[in-house]
């Protein structure tokens, strides 16, 4: 069992999947359709708040984030929690797969 934030989120006590991401890697849903492209990471109990609303904001500070750069001309950025994360994978520049589709993630308010 993991121990519960002040915003009632589960704070990881073993390592994060965010943590083995790095910016510039590929994002695909589960699907398997393009999400976009990973332009930040934010680990878990982060101070850097993302620009998306108020309540989801705190729920992502603390199992961490991805902010994906969206794909297509009508596209937003959005974000994905930590928990979000299925896996991994290696390689240059390697693959983020979600275990949602790209139109669940929280979108970027600007």
């Amino acid at each position: 069992m993991q121990p519960i934030d002040q915003f009632g989120t589960a704070t990881p006590t073993e390592s994060s999947p965010v943590t083995r991401v790095d910016a510039g890697m590929i994002v695909v849903d589960s699907a398997g359709d393009d999400a976009g492209k990973v332009s930040a990471v934010q680990a878990p109990g982060t101070n850097v708040r993302p620009d998306t609303a108020a309540g989801v904001a705190e729920v992502l500070m603390g199992t961490g984030y991805l902010r994906i750069d969206g794909t297509g001309a009508l596209s937003n950025d959005t974000y994905a929690s930590g928990e979000q994360i299925a896996d991994i994978a290696g390689g240059e520049p390697g693959t983020v797969r979600l275990n949602v589709r790209r139109d669940e993630l929280h979108r970027a308010t600007s």
